[in-house]
């Protein structure tokens, strides 16, 4: 049997579109012819297939065995035909093979690549895992993986990092991420050429997903500097793995062999005063002035959590300003003045003091006593007027009260102090007004006066 010229040209064409030998094609169609034939009425327990590559002839050699499987007779039985049953199941078994042959070639052109970066399509996505067509494979990145509230398009180009790839029952299974931190150390060097040839290396790397990354570069070559080399002109290096990550921060800060110094740089943009150091417990003692202490610390801890990643030390910062201690109230003792207090905290004490409440019965018996004085002003008054003599005139008990009525004062001084008759018409005349306005003062006047009078005829 012989197969066509045409049928030998289709097998070459599939197996360069497929990425399959031919010889591996031949190989997977001698197995299929093989089944084919034992289906045949008549055909041997046991045979093999041989097919020519150039002349596309096809042999197959029935075979019989003892009873511990060796050939013990082998002869030419080809048939003319195989049937549509030899040619169903030949083309089973060829897309079988054709497709354990892609997975093996797939598995062995990925196998030992973790850590490479790959450029792929975005097929399918969902809130689990994502699917990248790499062009002759599909990639896996789970949800973990994705850079957080980062939106993937269907059809969008990105890159990822290979993280795994494992053989398995279905074929071979890529595992890509984009949050992992090598990702960005690649990214980086596809920008920095500086970092291939091994003039600058990156010490560490510091990464929140989605929100900023510190790197650490040295320089081998002390013309060159690091930071410079990886922020590149006016920031246009740095610029194209910001726009990878879609906005993401990227720190770039210089590597120090003294681990203070490389904690005040890890710290930046924050100017950092002085760093303790304590090797025993892996710990940094941050000093910096009040106004940069947010600064120092990041939105929610961040900066200072990456700057602990980055240098492996716990990092405490503290500000510059030691704590004030809360005021302490003194209460003065009972009965006096504390011992050493000055005039000006007795007088504070005295004025802030509260007026203690008069009781009902002070108020009336005080204002009782201003009308006795109003009314004894005004008898003074009158008979002194009615005397034609103001040598003196004795002032009322009631008047050297502080809470006497102060209209009465000015009465009594008016009286003493006249010396003629002038004097005392005016006296006279505010002693009327005093009479006016108080009914009850009159009436009191009036009968001091026939007193008066009485006993001056006796």
């Amino acid at each position: 049997m012989r197969m066509d010229a045409q049928v030998m040209e289709a097998l070459e064409v599939l197996g360069a579109e497929r990425g399959v030998s031919v010889e591996t094609i031949l190989d997977a169609l001698a197995n299929a012819l093989v089944s084919a034939y034992k289906r045949s009425p008549g055909a041997a327990e046991e045979a093999r297939v041989i097919i020519d590559p150039d002349t596309g002839d096809i042999i197959v050699y029935a075979q019989d065995l003892d009873e511990d499987g060796n050939v013990t007779k082998e002869w030419e039985d080809t048939p003319d035909d195989f049937g549509r049953i030899a040619a169903q199941t030949a083309k089973q078994v060829i897309a079988q093979r054709l497709r354990e042959a892609k997975r093996d070639q797939v598995f062995d052109l990925y196998e030992g690549r973790e850590g490479d970066l790959v450029t792929g399509i975005i097929q399918q996505v969902d809130h689990r895992y994502s699917i990248l067509d790499l062009g002759d494979a599909e990639a896996l990145m789970p949800g973990s993986e994705r850079i957080p509230y980062e939106r993937l398009d269907r059809g969008a180009r990105v890159k990822a990092l290979i993280l795994e790839v494992r053989n398995e029952a279905k074929g071979p299974q890529i595992v890509v991420s984009r949050s992992h931190p090598d990702f960005v150390r690649r990214l980086l060097e596809l920008e920095v050429p500086e970092l291939i040839d091994g003039t600058i290396e990156i010490q560490a790397i510091a990464r929140e997903a989605g929100h900023r990354t510190k790197i650490a570069v040295s320089s081998n070559d002390p013309n060159v500097d690091p930071k410079g080399a990886c922020v590149g002109a006016r920031g246009s290096r740095v610029r194209q793995v910001v726009n990878e990550l879609r906005g993401e921060k990227v720190d770039v800060v210089e590597w120090r062999e003294d681990t203070a110094q490389f904690i005040a740089e890890a710290l930046g943009p924050a100017k950092v005063q002085e760093v303790k150091i304590d090797d025993e417990t892996q710990t940094a003692t941050v000093i910096v002035s009040e106004h940069q202490l947010s600064l120092a610390i990041g939105k929610e801890g961040q900066n200072a959590r990456l700057a602990a990643r980055l240098s492996g030390y716990k990092v405490d910062i503290q500000s510059d300003r030691p704590e004030q201690p809360e005021p302490v109230e003194a209460e003065a003792p009972e009965g006096g003045v504390a011992e050493g207090a000055s005039a000006g905290d007795v007088v504070e004490a005295v004025s802030t003091e509260e007026p203690a409440e008069s009781s009902a019965d002070e108020v009336a018996a005080e204002a009782e006593g201003e009308a006795v004085s109003v009314e004894d002003t005004a008898e003074a008054s009158e008979g002194a007027v009615a005397g034609g003599a103001v040598d003196e005139v004795p002032a009322p008990a009631e008047a050297a009260e502080p809470d006497a009525e102060p209209d009465a004062e000015p009465v009594v001084s008016a009286v003493a102090e006249a010396s003629d008759v002038e004097a005392a018409e005016t006296v006279a005349a505010d002693t009327a007004a005093v009479e006016e306005t108080g009914a009850e003062a009159e009436e009191v006047a009036v009968p001091s006066g026939a007193e008066g009078e009485s006993s001056e005829e006796e």
